[in-house]
């Protein structure tokens, strides 16, 4: 579920790029799960047409996802002879995709670093737009840098798709099957292997669903009947039944879609995430450790760059120390590491070793995300509630496990009084689970604490997304305040106007720059 904070701050970021109603669309979903065309109209109270142009802004952005599934009630009735099954167009916002849309700038400065101007002009054409074929894409870049050379345009898109800054969108409309009753449920399979999986989202199962293959992904020519067979296989394969041609001739109308059969493509918010997430990684270790383990630690991410990219990874591939060394001395200041350096800084690092494939090695990425997101919300406590509180509240979250009072006190150094004192700030504020435990009957209850870390951690994430939020609209009151210097020609600001235009840019500055602290900390926390 997302919070009620980032609910806010999504429908800001596209009420900000595309108007009210898209927003007022966009929240309804958020709010409401998956729902179809009808239950928008009456939800939102717009008019039909206004609720498709909506959809249809949203679609073309990412971020709305149609899919079909079968009526409810007719997940037992068989279809009879070649009739189509029974079957509904649901939408669902993506609400990592609409907060993507705010790091826009992140994502340009990555390409623009890694692959210069050429290749930039298409990238923001997909920014911007959401989804273009690549006869689209020719044609703009042709009417914004007057590049006419279709050989040159091509080259520079297939350098975003060699570095998988940019795929092959989506199935616009995947069938998504009724569960069987056959198959088992995640928590028998976990109970069997003696631990608990996640079961699947609903929109996890969609994006599933709608995904294209490894193989198709980031092929740019292919031969369409070739193509048509592929994707007809797969599906087959992981959707189960599929719905009728006939029955999605509709949403695919509402969609846009239902006319083109071009190749339509899309910035790789994926690639985007890992590389952010890596390059937050190295500088941790850096930091904590040292460069020798940071050069180690870019190495065993660059080489396990294809097997991390998905949201939450937990660990690294599987490496040899061989390809490790040959990785670590093409980077900055890897020429000088030898075997032994390289061991060592695996050994900081708390790499798994294994001897079943000769020496090779695993980093375990949760453990670094963990230890992040630990010492961020230390930062937060210590802010708040002093250096007593922290040394705490470290206690607590180092022990993992119920404390009482007066161990928390004596093995801190805080008197009992305190310590209590403290200790109820901290839960009052939902920082600490407290329990109380009766001993031999007696009327005096010993009082325990301990730090539960997974609401800890949803807690700080929500407040990340209202401290967002505010930077965001203190930006737009700023705006809005300086709008008449704005609209003035630069070379009539004199006086108290040209003050009045350097306040807001200054200003801005630093709101920006917050914005991008908040928006690394978000990170941390929600997709890492």
């Amino acid at each position: 579920m997302v919070s009620q904070h980032g609910i806010l701050l999504a429908t800001h970021i596209i009420s900000s790029s595309y108007g009210e109603q898209c927003s007022k669309v966009c929240d309804c979903l958020l709010r409401r799960g998956t729902l179809t065309l009808a239950q928008i109209i009456r939800f939102t109270e717009l008019r039909k047409e206004s609720v498709v142009n909506c959809l249809r802004v949203l679609f073309n952005q990412n971020c709305v996802q149609p899919f079909s599934t079968q009526r409810e009630g007719a997940y037992d009735e068989a279809p009879k002879n070649d009739e189509a099954p029974k079957s509904v167009t649901q939408y669902i916002a993506l609400f990592d995709n609409i907060i993507h849309k705010s790091r826009a700038r992140k994502f340009i400065q990555i390409v623009s670093e890694e692959l210069g101007s050429d290749c930039l002009n298409i990238f923001q054409g997909l920014i911007q737009h959401g989804r273009l074929s690549l006869n689209r894409i020719i044609e703009r870049n042709e009417q914004t840098t007057g590049e006419s050379d279709v050989i040159v345009v091509k080259e520079s898109f297939n350098r975003l798709l060699n570095f998988r800054f940019i795929e092959r969108c989506p199935n616009p409309e995947p069938f998504l099957a009724p569960p069987s009753d056959d198959k088992p449920s995640a928590n028998k399979r976990g109970a069997r292997k003696g631990k608990t999986e996640e079961v699947q989202t609903v929109e996890q199962s969609v994006l599933e669903a709608a995904a294209s293959m490894e193989s198709l992904r980031f092929l740019e020519y292919i031969d369409s009947a070739s193509e048509e067979k592929i994707e007809e296989r797969h599906a087959r394969v992981t959707l189960g039944k599929k719905r009728k041609k006939e029955a999605m001739v509709l949403d695919e109308d509402l969609m846009g879609a239902g006319e083109k059969k071009e190749v339509v493509w899309r910035v790789n918010y994926e690639e985007f995430v890992r590389r952010l997430r890596d390059k937050t990684f190295i500088s941790y270790v850096k930091t904590r450790l040292n460069d020798d383990a940071s050069i180690v630690l870019s190495a065993i991410l660059e080489l396990s760059k294809y097997t991390t990219v998905r949201q939450k990874a937990e660990e690294s591939a599987n490496l040899s120390v061989n390809a490790i060394y040959d990785e670590v001395i093409k980077k900055d200041g890897g020429i000088g590491m030898d075997f032994d350096r390289i061991r060592a800084s695996l050994a900081q690092l708390g790499c798994t070793r294994s001897s079943a494939d000769g020496e090779t090695y695993s980093i375990d990425l949760k453990g670094i995300t963990e230890k992040a997101k630990n010492e961020e919300v230390e930062s937060v406590v210590l802010k708040r509630y002093g250096r007593e509180a922290c040394r705490i509240f470290k206690l607590l979250s180092k022990a993992g496990r119920l404390l009482e009072t007066d161990k928390i006190s004596d093995d801190t150094f805080v008197e009992k009084k305190d310590t209590l004192k403290t200790l109820f700030k901290l839960w009052k504020d939902d920082f600490l689970d407290m329990e109380k435990v009766s001993v031999n009957g007696s009327k005096h209850a010993i009082l325990l604490w301990r730090v539960n870390k997974q609401p800890l951690f949803e807690k700080i994430r929500d407040e990340m997304y209202h401290a967002a939020l505010n930077v965001r609209l203190r930006i737009v009151h700023e705006q809005e305040q300086a709008k008449e210097v704005l609209q003035l020609p630069r070379e009539k600001l004199v006086g108290e106007l040209e003050k009045k235009y350097k306040r807001f840019f200054r200003i801005v500055v630093i709101l920006e720059s917050s914005a991008i602290n908040l928006d690394d900390i978000i990170l941390l926390f929600h997709s890492y």
